[in-house]
Parts: C-alpha cells; structure tokens; sequence
C-alpha cells in the first residue's frame, strides 16, 4: 500500500502474525499481575481488558515497557476495544513499575547531558508530526482547525468548545480592537483569524512547520494576520498582547527561561501572556518514550513548579485555569473524525499509521480522564496588574 510523503515516523519491523497460545504463558502470568490492581483481565471479556494476539507483545511491554507496548500495538499483536479506557483504568490505578527501566533511563540522561530542543534542532517537530499532511488535519479538527483542547463549558460539539476556548483567550487577555498580538506556535493561524474577526485586532503568528504556514495563509487570506515560519527565539518586536497554546511542550526545560526572556522582551508594559499548556501534575525528568519516538519527538511536559520557577524574576502569575479534563472529551471527538474519515485517508497512510494514531490519541484520552496529564492555561503579566487581574471564565 502506498503511504504519504509526509511521514517521517519510524515504523516497528514487519513481523507475521502469531496465533496466541491455548494456554497462559510466564509472560501473561507476569503482565496480570502487573495490570490487576487496575481491575484488568488479560485476555478478557470486558471492553477494557488488554487481549494478546501474539505472545511477543509479553516480552515488548516487560522488556521495553511504554515503547514496547506502544509498538506492539502498532504491529496488531495486543489490542482492547476501549484502548481508552483501558489507559483510564491502568493510570488512575497508577502505572506499573518496574519494566521498561533502560528506556526510560536513556531518555533522562538524554534530557540531561543534551539540550534535545535547542535552535538547530527546534523544526524536528514540524517536520515529524505537524507536517505529515494537512488532509490528515482537516480531516481530524474542528471548523478552525485548532489542535489544542476544546472548552466544554455549555457547550456539546467539538467546534463550538474551540470557538469558545478561543473567544475565553480572547477575554483573558482583554484584547480590544487595534491592539497587535503576537501567538507563539499559531498552527493553522485559528487563534489569529478567530482574534482579527471577532476583535479586531492584528496579528503575528509563528510556527515551525511548513505545511502549516502554506495553509494558514490561505485561510486568514484579507485579515490583518501575519503568519512566520520562523523559530520564537528570533523575536524581537513589540507587541500588545501575547499567546501561546499547546507549544510550550515542544520546548524543554532547558528553554523555559530563554521562551519566557523572549516573552517579556516582546511584550509591552501593560500587556499580558496567555500560555495554555499540557502539564504533569509532578515533575518528570523525560517525556514518554513512545511519544516521544512516534507522535512528537523533542517533547516534554511541564510540571507547574517548573513553569512558575521560569516565570521568577520575569513575570508575575496572575492566573491558573486547569481544565485538563475537558481534554478527555476533545480527543474522543478527534478520534470520532479520524476513524470516520480513514476509508478516505488510507489511499495516503497505511494501517500501521492507522493503528499507531489511535494509539496516540485515545490512550491520550484515557489519561486525561485519570487526571494523569492536566492542561493549564496561565495568564503571566510583567509586574503584576495595578488592583488585581479579574479573571473571566
């Protein structure tokens, strides 16, 4: 089957199918025991229970633990019928220890003795997931093509929870008409069209992928919007206001203080800066290494301690809204789109691909719905606003 041009992931091996065995081998003895405190049955009847396919997947998640049962996945040999909530009941249990130990150690040193998100390295990336075609995109997302979590409040379908996460960003940053805001990391320019038509103000956007700019062009075509293919550490210009949603994660510990310098370089005294970001409840020293080989390499999440030791000496913490459940919901619906469309998008990915992006989306899910992973969105101003910010919600 032909695939796009557009991937740049590595698939696993090709391997045969392998009947499973009549009878329970030291490998499923071993992973029951690892998934029972979940209330999960190896291989069986509920939707949620893991079923192996193939006796290799046992030794992959043992031996490699989330890059192996990641790609295990991927090659067909484990499945469940609600992968996502298979992944809400294995973490709201807690993950299991104990397996997979040298792929994580491999990633913290890599964090450690490297910076994996420095300049030269900052369009990876693009390259790898935000450009694997924007077919795949539109197919996905909403109306505006946002790739960001949606905003529930009221509100019971995927465009209109983004509609309404862009117009409480808006209202956070008290954007009025002839104002210029700057969005770091603008994917398909949503936030800056939606920004331009309803309030009236200018913008800039950047990203780091192509494929983006080419079509966030078109899109915000007769608007007072700029969109750069350009790296946020080339910034330095003034601007009223500041946004960055879902980009933080791309840039690293490392970088936080070099994001938040260039921040508050751009931004003007009265201004403000809206980061909405995925986060970990605790501080971790790598991202997950199926994540990060498949869906987006260089990436990390942030701990809010990590973010508000940044924000020291350059900006005061004005607000923090977690509403990292309603990601939970927002992936669901992506993944509705994508499966609904992919007798259209298999003429350009094969099924591997396809395995592997319900992969990364609906174990997403579950792990918003267990609150393992949460999303943030901080309002940070210069010196703090004279008489108190008054948070809209």
């Amino acid at each position: 089957m032909a695939t796009t041009r557009h991937h740049h992931w590595r698939s696993p091996a090709d391997e045969r199918y392998t009947p499973p065995a009549a009878t329970e081998t030291s490998g499923e003895r071993a992973l029951q025991r690892l998934i029972e405190p979940a209330g999960l049955t190896l291989n069986g009847n509920e939707p949620w229970d893991p079923v192996i396919r193939d006796q290799r997947a046992c030794a992959e998640i043992l031996r490699r633990g989330s890059l192996g049962a990641g790609e295990a996945y991927m090659r067909g040999w484990w499945d469940a019928r609600d992968l996502s909530d298979f992944f809400y009941r294995l973490l709201r249990a807690g993950l299991p220890a104990g397996f997979g130990r040298w792929q994580v150690l491999r990633l913290v040193l890599r964090e450690w003795l490297t910076n994996p998100q420095r300049a030269g390295k900052a369009f990876e990336v693009g390259e790898a997931h935000y450009d694997r075609g924007n077919e795949l995109f539109r197919a996905m997302l909403d109306k505006r093509m946002v790739y960001s979590c949606g905003y529930w409040e009221d509100v019971d379908d995927l465009d209109a929870a983004q509609g309404r996460k862009l117009d409480l960003i808006c209202r956070k940053l008290g954007l009025r008409a002839g104002q210029r805001v700057l969005d770091i990391g603008c994917g398909w320019g949503s936030f800056c069209r939606f920004a331009a038509e309803r309030y009236g103000v200018s913008t800039v956007g950047v990203t780091v992928s192509r494929e983006q700019v080419e079509l966030g062009r078109e899109l915000c075509d007769g608007l007072p919007v700029e969109l750069r293919l350009q790296d946020y550490r080339e910034l330095d210009e003034s601007f009223d206001h500041i946004v960055s949603v879902g980009m933080i994660e791309h840039v690293g510990v490392k970088n936080y203080g070099t994001l938040f310098d260039v921040a508050r370089r751009c931004l003007k005294p009265g201004g403000l800066f809206l980061l909405h970001t995925i986060g970990r409840p605790r501080t971790t020293p790598s991202a997950d290494a199926w994540v990060s080989r498949y869906i987006f390499p260089n990436g990390h999440l942030p701990s809010l301690r990590q973010l508000t030791a940044a924000c020291e000496g350059r900006f005061v913490v004005e607000d923090v809204h977690n509403f990292g459940a309603d990601y939970d919901r927002t992936l669901m619906a992506w993944f509705a789109n994508f499966d609904a469309a992919w007798p259209a998008l298999r003429e350009r990915y094969d099924e591997t691909f396809y395995r592997m992006w319900k992969y990364y989306l609906l174990s997403c899910a579950g792990a918003f719905r267990a609150r393992d992973v949460q999303l943030w969105q901080l309002v940070l101003s210069p010196r703090g606003v004279e008489g108190g910010y008054r948070r809209p919600r």
